[in-house]
């Protein structure tokens, strides 16, 4: 499989211009394909002014900054994608709109591409499958913030070959981050751990065995987690955190997924976290 030069990247939203930024800065080509220039300029300026900052703090030189920005190229055109050996779709998780993204990729890239989602919740086998590319897709689970965390999940589904695995697993090193391997399975592996923990701490807090603050003091002193669960649940959104569990409720049919009943209460009365005001804590 050649070598990456240049990733295409669809979506210039949060994930899909920290994946663009995380490559420039690594002295990857990056491509970034977006439906409307509105995005397209958005994306570019988040990376600018991401870079910006680590000039201010002394983690980039001027130059450097320039040089990153100068190997990313902002695009309507999905025919810019061509120039990729490597396409990673990081559009909204939503799997009609990925299918429909994927199979219009599939048939402009030249057949040796390889293409990766940055799915966090759909089938990898499953998306693989709508392609003419099985062996050669592949997922790539980033973690928000992209240029921060060290993190990337590498998926592989049913039929992913072991040189699209390496390939990826190379580039996801190159671009500074540690890789982990892990098999298609609904939630993958930090999910599938951290949304049932957020679940848990629900439960605890509806048998009113401690406070919310004390829940959250206790697992952040006592596990090192930056930050307490119910607060976590706040930021990802209730609703995000209900919806997960009942997809490992439904695609596992292992009752011990069952969503907590005061998470499915809060969600009825909109109480969402951050996004809506109010959650467990008010905002």
């Amino acid at each position: 499989m050649s070598s990456i030069r240049t990733v295409g990247i669809i979506g210039a939203g949060t994930m899909g211009n920290g994946i663009a930024q995380a490559c420039a800065v690594a002295g990857v080509d990056a491509v970034m394909v977006d439906v409307s220039d509105t995005a397209v300029s958005k994306g570019l300026a988040t990376v600018a002014g991401s870079l910006e900052r680590l000039v201010k703090k002394d983690k980039l030189t001027a130059a450097d900054r320039d040089a990153a920005l100068a190997r990313i190229k902002g695009s309507t055109n999905s025919e810019d994608l061509k120039a990729a050996q490597l396409v990673i779709e990081a559009a909204t998780e939503n799997e009609e709109l990925k299918l429909r993204i994927l199979k219009q990729v599939d048939g402009l890239v030249a057949p040796e591409v390889v293409i990766a989602s940055n799915t966090s919740s759909i089938s990898i086998t499953k998306l693989a499958a709508a392609t003419s590319r099985a062996d050669r897709f592949i997922g790539m689970h980033f973690f928000n913030p992209v240029p921060m965390m060290a993190l990337v999940e590498i998926i592989r589904g049913l039929q992913t070959s072991d040189a699209t695995h390496d390939a990826v697993k190379a580039l996801a090193e190159r671009l500074g981050k540690s890789p982990i391997t892990v098999k298609n399975a609904p939630g993958f592996v930090v999910n599938r751990i951290l949304v049932p923990m957020i679940n848990e701490a629900f439960f605890v807090l509806a048998e009113g065995i401690a406070t919310p603050e004390d829940i959250d003091a206790g697992m952040k002193l006592g596990c090192n987690h930056p930050l307490g669960p119910l607060a976590l649940a706040d930021m990802i959104g209730l609703d995000v955190c209900l919806a997960v569990m009942e997809v490992y409720l439904r695609e596992y049919g292992d009752s011990k997924y069952r969503p907590c009943p005061l998470l499915k209460e809060m969600v009825a009365a909109g109480r969402l976290g951050r996004k809506s005001g109010r959650g467990v804590y008010g905002y």
